[in-house]
């Protein structure tokens, strides 16, 4: 390829050159906003560091929801930097490269399962989407890794529901690849640290990877319950019919009959389906996407990371749902063709 690339570099209103990174003006701004990283269960600072590791670990200032960007007032953290390292008057920058290869991988978005209305999620209380619990049991999230309800209370019995918004004509018919081996880990990490009863609400447990079928037997052993069928609705548990504050109704296809499970906790294993601006950006480099939304590679097996483009390339989730070992390895297998088409320095391309 031979492309000419306008990146957008936006202002951080931080001198990347005088920072240091102490973090004192996290310390010291007085402003919280919702944590995105977070997804909302937990607080920032109206400056801060986007998450944890983040490179280069240097603060940027939410212009959004900063005291001086709307009112003209504050500038806390201006006055206790004391590297001078603040610099409101930062403007986005434009840089113009000249590229021949292009690697997408702009990742995957979750599925939001408000329109599954009968599961209850933002409806009910303690009915949550996996990534919320990720970020639940995580030790640098917002519980500092304790599983607790809304209340603060610790569970005595969870649910995880499989398969929500995949394999499902109504919204996504793919299965999502991933679902399961983290639903697998959470009943794992959940036993860990709780003495809860869990449930996983499955409708077939794809543990296709090396080491995934000895992990499910492994969670098996460790006396998690597997139901096997589609949950109905997920209901609040007004009868006091058993212990718990919902009541989760289900399919068992083994038992062949209708069920209702009291749980204190819903985990809803959500889709991952293609991002949103995947038209718009399949139209910037004139590559094609599937039915599902995802980009198109040039051949699913002869050539699974180029596209259409000469020079553009997909990894990752962008061109499907995958597991972590298959996007490094399809990442890497980009790397390698970019390389090799850098070490030839100029090559000839099939006309249009």
């Amino acid at each position: 390829g031979n492309f000419k690339v306008k990146i957008r570099k936006k202002a951080r209103y931080v001198d990347e050159e005088k920072c240091t990174g102490c973090g004192l003006c996290q310390t010291k701004c007085p402003w919280k906003v919702d944590s995105e990283f977070d997804v909302g269960m937990g607080k920032r600072k109206a400056i801060y560091i986007p998450f944890d590791q983040a490179v280069p670990n240097i603060p940027v200032i939410d212009r959004e929801h900063c005291a001086y960007f709307l009112k003209g007032t504050c500038r806390a953290c201006e006055k206790f930097c004391e590297a001078e390292a603040i610099d409101f008057e930062q403007k986005d920058k434009f840089v113009e490269v000249e590229v021949g290869s292009i690697i997408l991988a702009t990742g995957f978005d979750v599925f939001d399962p408000i329109p599954i209305y009968q599961y209850g999620y933002k409806r009910l209380d303690n009915v949550i989407t996996s990534l919320e619990f990720e970020r639940l049991v995580n030790s640098a999230g917002p519980t500092d890794g304790n599983i607790v309800l809304k209340d603060g209370s610790t569970p005595r019995s969870i649910a995880i529901v499989h398969c929500v918004g995949s394999r499902d004509k109504n919204y996504h018919e793919y299965c999502s690849r991933v679902c399961c081996m983290y639903s697998l880990k959470y009943a794992h990490l959940i036993k860990e640290k709780t003495d809860a009863e869990v449930y996983q609400m499955y409708i077939d447990m794809r543990c296709f990877g090396k080491g995934y079928e000895e992990f499910y037997d492994r969670i098996s052993e460790e006396g998690v319950n597997f139901i096997r069928g589609k949950v109905a609705e997920v209901t609040e548990n007004t009868t006091n019919e058993g212990e718990g504050r919902l009541i989760v109704s289900c399919e068992d296809t083994l038992l062949g009959s209708m069920i209702k499970v009291p749980v204190d906790m819903v985990i809803l294993s959500v889709a991952l389906e293609a991002q949103p601006d995947a038209e718009a950006v399949a139209r910037l480099f004139n590559i094609s996407r599937g039915a599902d939304g995802f980009f198109l590679e040039k051949h699913p097996k002869l050539d699974p990371v180029a596209t259409t483009t000469d020079g553009v390339f997909v990894v990752g989730c962008c061109q499907g749902p995958k597991d972590i070992p298959d996007t490094v390895v399809q990442a890497s297998a980009a790397a390698a063709r970019v390389l090799a088409m850098i070490s030839k320095g100029s090559i000839e391309i099939e006309a249009a």
